[in-house]
C-alpha cells in the first residue's frame, strides 16, 4: 500500500465524517452502485478496502462501490432511519446479536443464504461454521461474517515462573482458583481488573454461564425455557464468580480502575493475568507506563477454564463477531462482492495487513504475530461462538449483566438474585 493512497483516503474519510457523504472506488457512471457503510477509522485499512473494491470493479464492469464512513455513535444513531429510507446503504457493518436480529424482522434486510449456497455451497463451506451460525436467526443467515474475536486469559510468563505455575495445567475453574491462591502466596497480584467500567468483569460471568449452562442451556434461557436466566446454571455461574471475588484477586482499587488502568497494570507487570481481547499484546504496551509494556515472548495465553460437571467445553468461545448485512433493495451484485471479500486470498490479505481474526478457513496462516496466530487457530477450532452479551441480549440487558457481575465479584449481590435480575430484564426483551 503506497503512502499516497493512505493519505488520500485519510483526507477523504475526514471529509466524509463531516459531510456524511460517499467515497467512490471508481469515478465512471455505473449500472449498479454498491453503497458500503462502515465505522472503520484506520486510514490504512480503508485504503486496503478501497483497493479491494477497485479490484472487484475491474472484474465486474458496470459495478461501482462507494464507501461511506460514519463515526461509531453517529452510525448507530443514524442507521435505523436510513434502513427505512430510500438512502439505505446496500451493505453495512454489524456487530450481530440482538440488534441484527431486530433489524432482520423489520423487512429492511435480505438474507444471504442463496449466495452462500450457490455453486454447491462453496462460500458457506469456506467459512468457519460458528461464524455463520453466530449471524443466523430463524434459520436464515442475515450477514456475511467478516471477522471474529476471542476473549482469553493472558499471563506474564516471568511472574508465573516466579510463582512456580505451569499455565498449561490450568484446565478447570478449580485449577484457576488454585492459581490465584498460589500467586497471592508468592506476593504477586493475580489479576488486573477494570471495575469502574464494569464490562471487563462481565467477561467472567458470561464465560462461567457458558461453562455452567452449555450452548443448549444458553439457547433455552434466551428462549425463556426452564426459568430462563434464573435457571440454576446461571446462579451457579454467579457462585463461581463469587468464589473468585472472595480471594481478592484484583489489584488494589480495582473497582475504581478503568479498562485502560487494567491494561496498564498488566503491561507494567503489576498483575500476573488479565482476561482480555485478542489485541492485548498491543494494547497492554500502549497503556503501560513505559509505552513498551511486556515483550511478546513474556506473554502467554490460555483459554477460559471449564467447570467440573458443566456441559460447556474449552472450545466454546466468547468474543466479538462482525459482519456485513445486506439491505432489501441492494443491487444483486452486493452478495457477490461480499463473497469476494470473504475469499481466501482477500481474507489472507486482510489478516496480514490489518491483523483481523479471519473467518475464512485457512486465512489465519497469513497472521505473523505468534499470539494472534494462536488466537486465530483457536477460533478455527471453536465449537460455539457466543457474541458479547450487550450485543446478543441487547444493550439494556447487557448493562444489567455488567452491573451484577461487578456486584457479585465485590460481594454486594447474591448470585441467585443477580440471575433473577438478568432474567427479569431479558423477559422484557422477549415480549
Amino acid at each position: 500500500m503506497s503512502i499516497n493512497i493512505t493519505k488520500t483516503v485519510s483526507v477523504s474519510t475526514a471529509a466524509l465524517a463531516l459531510m456524511g457523504g460517499f467515497m467512490t472506488a471508481g469515478t465512471a457512471a455505473a449500472d449498479s452502485v454498491i453503497r458500503w457503510m462502515h465505522v472503520e477509522q484506520v486510514p490504512s485499512t480503508i485504503a486496503l478496502w478501497t483497493q479491494i473494491a477497485k479490484e472487484f470493479e475491474a472484474k465486474h464492469p458496470g459495478v461501482k462501490i462507494e464507501l461511506q464512513f460514519l463515526e461509531n455513535q453517529a452510525f448507530k444513531a443514524k442507521l435505523p432511519t436510513l434502513l427505512q429510507s430510500k438512502d439505505a446503504p446496500a451493505m453495512y457493518y454489524t456487530w450481530g446479536g440482538g440488534v441484527l436480529q431486530a433489524q432482520s424482522v423489520t423487512g429492511a434486510l435480505r438474507p444471504i443464504d442463496a449466495t452462500l449456497d450457490a455453486d454447491g455451497a462453496v462460500w458457506r463451506k469456506s467459512i468457519n461454521p460458528s461464524a455463520v451460525e453466530g449471524l443466523s436467526f430463524d434459520g436464515k443467515v442475515w450477514a456475511a461474517p467478516s471477522k471474529s474475536g476471542l476473549v482469553s486469559f493472558y499471563y506474564n510468563k516471568e511472574l508465573f515462573q516466579k510463582a512456580g505455575i505451569d499455565a498449561s495445567k490450568i484446565g478447570t475453574w478449580d485449577d484457576f482458583l488454585a492459581t490465584v491462591k498460589t500467586l497471592k502466596q508468592a506476593g504477586i497480584t493475580p489479576i488486573a481488573g477494570g471495575g469502574r467500567d464494569k464490562w471487563p468483569l462481565h467477561f467472567y460471568w458470561s464465560y462461567l454461564a457458558m461453562r455452567e449452562a452449555g450452548q443448549k442451556g444458553f439457547a433455552d434461557a434466551k428462549a425463556g425455557q426452564n426459568d430462563g436466566f434464573a435457571a440454576p446454571a446461571f446462579a451457579k455461574a454467579g457462585e463461581d464468580l463469587a468464589a473468585l471475588g472472595k480471594l481478592e484477586p484484583f489489584q488494589n482499587g480495582y473497582l475504581g480502575a478503568t479498562w485502560n488502568d487494567a491494561l496498564a497494570a498488566f503491561g507494567d507487570g503489576r498483575a500476573a493475568m488479565i482476561l482480555s481481547f485478542e489485541n492485548t499484546p498491543a494494547t497492554q504496551a500502549t497503556n503501560s507506563t513505559t509505552r513498551k509494556g511486556l515483550a511478546d515472548d513474556n506473554i502467554g495465553r490460555f483459554p477460559f477454564p471449564v467447570v467440573k460437571g458443566g456441559p460447556g467445553v474449552i472450545t466454546d468461545s466468547f468474543g466479538g463477531l462482525n459482519g456485513w448485512a445486506v439491505t432489501k433493495n441492494a443491487p444483486p451484485e452486493t452478495e457477490e462482492f461480499l463473497r469476494y471479500m470473504g475469499s481466501l486470498d482477500v481474507q489472507k490479505q486482510l489478516a496480514k495487513e490489518t491483523q483481523i481474526m479471519p473467518v475464512t478457513k485457512g486465512a489465519s496462516e497469513a497472521i505473523s504475530r505468534p499470539l494472534l496466530k494462536e488466537v486465530a487457530e483457536a477460533l478455527a477450532k471453536e465449537t460455539w461462538h457466543q457474541n458479547f452479551l450487550d450485543q446478543d441480549l441487547g444493550p439494556n440487558v447487557g448493562a444489567i449483566v455488567n452491573d451484577v457481575s461487578t456486584e457479585i465479584v465485590s460481594g454486594g449481590e447474591k448470585p441467585a438474585d443477580a440471575a433473577q435480575q438478568i432474567e427479569d430484564a431479558y423477559s422484557l426483551e422477549r415480549k
